[in-house]
């Protein structure tokens, strides 16, 4: 049996996408990178995006409502499925792949946001990932959108819910 909290983390949006998806260009695009499962792909098409979802591996997302576009690509060692393409957000979770990230910003659109979360330094006293390759150095995040977004929130916590867990989170925009 799943535990209720692993079991939320898994179907429940991040709370972090839930506080600034509302920033979003009304019916803009999105790109999930990494969607896993598609809890955030569902959520942004249920607030009326159109989403494009990407991952290695889609077996877990089950069906797609009719405004998520679903991609199976491998992002870290394939070519870039998006060359050519902007989006009004890129939303991030529970993922790192370091080399990814100057391509992530390069394709917002002007307006768009850039919502990203993952694990950071710390993370290893809570379980996995516990891998340094896996984990965002102090301030990282911020280094990654320097000058070239504008940051409107920038978190390193630890967190107790849905599970304890130590992260970095960062909502920027592309002016």
């Amino acid at each position: 049996m799943v535990p209720e909290q692993y079991h939320r983390l898994m179907i429940e949006p991040s709370q972090w996408v839930v506080r600034w998806a509302p920033s979003i260009r009304p019916g803009g695009v999105v790109l999930d990178v990494a969607c896993g499962s598609g809890r955030h792909a569902k959520w942004l098409a249920q607030m009326g995006f159109e989403v494009e979802a990407v991952d290695r591996d889609l077996s877990g997302f089950g069906e797609a409502p009719a405004n998520v576009a679903l991609l199976a690509a491998d992002i870290e060692s394939g070519p870039w499925p998006y060359e050519g393409r902007s989006f009004d957000a890129i939303v991030v979770t529970n993922y790192l792949h370091r080399p990814l990230l100057p391509r992530l910003v390069s394709c917002l659109a002007p307006g768009a946001l850039f919502i990203y979360e993952t694990f950071a330094q710390g993370n290893e006293r809570f379980g996995k990932p516990s891998n340094p390759a896996f984990l965002l150095a102090a301030g990282e995040l911020l280094d990654a959108v320097k000058g070239r977004l504008r940051v409107l929130g920038y978190e390193d916590v630890v967190v107790g819910e849905p599970r304890p867990a130590a992260l970095q989170r960062i909502a920027a925009r592309r002016e």
